[in-house]
């Protein structure tokens, strides 16, 4: 079994000002799935904040899942702390959802987010709209379990 952190980055999400949709879609989705989650917050467009979470988290869970700061406003810094903290970049997951969102809309092009791994643990950047995060995770789901094993050092061949 997976288990996993759910981060939502919002400045109004974390005063109490905006219902988390986001996140709430990501703990449905993921419920059907099987994993468990372990942890989930609002926190607000923070850097430090971000970072020491990412740290922190990546030793406790299998996966994290941020939604939330990945577009071009400035206080959009999710992918950028994502980027400092993991050890090594999983482009072709971000790469899935955007794909993934071109096919609705020609905004997703403007998602700057990011996967990786630190230490033992998958971090994946989500989208903040609830539909944008039901689409991304749609595309990329049926991977996510392998991907945690073979993060876990699992030595099954990948051949089918």
């Amino acid at each position: 079994m997976i288990s996993l952190a759910i981060i939502t980055l919002s400045d109004k999400g974390s005063k109490g000002e905006r219902e988390d949709l986001s996140g709430q879609t990501i703990r449905e989705f993921v419920s059907t799935m099987g994993m468990t989650v372990k942890h989930y917050e609002i926190i607000p467009d923070e850097r430090d904040i971000l970072k020491e979470r990412l740290l922190r988290l990546s030793r406790e869970v299998d996966l994290i899942l941020t939604t939330g700061g990945t577009g071009l406003a400035p206080r959009d810094i999710t992918p950028d702390v994502t980027l400092e903290v993991i050890d090594r970049e999983v482009p072709g997951i971000a790469e899935a959802m955007r794909m993934e969102g071109l096919k609705k809309t020609a905004r997703a092009m403007l998602s700057r987010a990011v996967a990786g791994v630190k230490g033992q643990c998958l971090i994946v950047n989500l989208p903040g709209s609830p539909k944008a995060v039901r689409e991304g995770l749609e595309a990329i789901m049926e991977v996510i379990p392998h991907a945690v094993e073979k993060i876990k050092g699992s030595e099954e061949e990948c051949a089918r």
